[in-house]
């Protein structure tokens, strides 16, 4: 599938959520429009990622373009003072709590490709009063940041939507310190895919076909240089979480059920930068 066209679909889908929050919204990462609607709420996907005292004080905006399929900030560890970045920001939501936990003498940079979702953000992170934020325009595979920069290297369901997931680790690699943390929520696949799914780009969009075996998440991290490498599953996904968004992209669901029927899940993949 060519990496240009992927590309494209997957900023167009995300703009159009941009430029639709606060409305119904039927195609994002993981699933279909139960994984956010604006008007129902309704969530299967990404329900109940993030306390009620972690929104507290979050814009609605913000929660509501929360497209993910975990809480990385939860599970990063942060601590005072450590510089940050999000790797497909979105809205927004991961960078501002990030903010939180860092506090201060912190950083957290948010890193997206598409403008509507970055105009949304920096309107987010102005209502929440953060002044330790910095969102960028680039691409994951390209991050406009120095060599060994940050302390931790959070994502909430992106790099399976990257074209050249080589790439998108090595950079995360690079702009790590020695001794940084790279831990991110993602989708992950546990045994064979059919073929036919992983050539729809619309379901590339959605996260399905361009997720990761976790064996072959973990041997291309070990790769791109990281050690400690952990996958744990955090919730495994039945077919009629994402019945709906695969019905509209032309999938006979039930067909395909035996063959994809317990091998997606969420998962937090967690991996250090050695120390010289």
């Amino acid at each position: 599938m060519p990496e240009a066209e992927i590309k494209e679909v997957v900023r167009e889908r995300y703009g159009e959520i941009a430029r639709s929050v606060g409305k119904t919204v039927s195609s994002c990462c993981s699933g279909s429009s139960a994984c956010y609607d604006g008007e129902r709420g309704s969530e299967a996907i990404s329900a109940n990622l993030y306390a009620d005292h972690e929104k507290a004080g979050l814009p609605e905006a913000a929660v509501l373009a929360s497209l993910g399929c975990g809480n990385p900030t939860a599970l990063a560890e942060l601590e005072e003072g450590e510089i940050v970045l999000d790797l497909g920001s979105g809205g927004g939501i991961d960078v501002l709590l990030s903010a939180r936990r860092v506090g201060p003498s912190g950083k957290a940079f948010g890193l997206d490709t598409t403008d509507d979702m970055l105009a949304l953000a920096r309107e987010n992170q102005r209502k929440a009063g953060a002044t330790n934020v910095e969102f960028l325009k680039g691409e994951i595979e390209h991050v406009p940041l120095p060599d060994n920069s940050v302390d931790v290297i959070i994502s909430n369901c992106v790099i399976n939507l990257s074209a050249d997931k080589d790439r998108a680790l090595s950079e995360a690699f690079r702009v790590l310190k020695p001794g940084g943390r790279f831990a991110v929520s993602d989708v992950v696949t546990r045994g064979p895919i059919p073929a036919r799914i992983r050539r729809d780009v619309l379901l590339w969009a959605g996260c399905v076909a361009g997720a990761l075996d976790e064996n072959d998440y973990r041997a291309r991290l070990a790769l791109a240089g990281f050690e400690a490498i952990g996958i744990e599953p955090t919730r495994v996904y039945d077919i009629e979480d994402a019945r709906e968004f695969l019905t509209g992209a032309g999938v006979d669901v039930d067909g395909i059920a035996p063959e994809v029927e317990g091998k997606f899940m969420s998962a937090f993949v967690r991996a250090t930068k050695p120390r010289p």
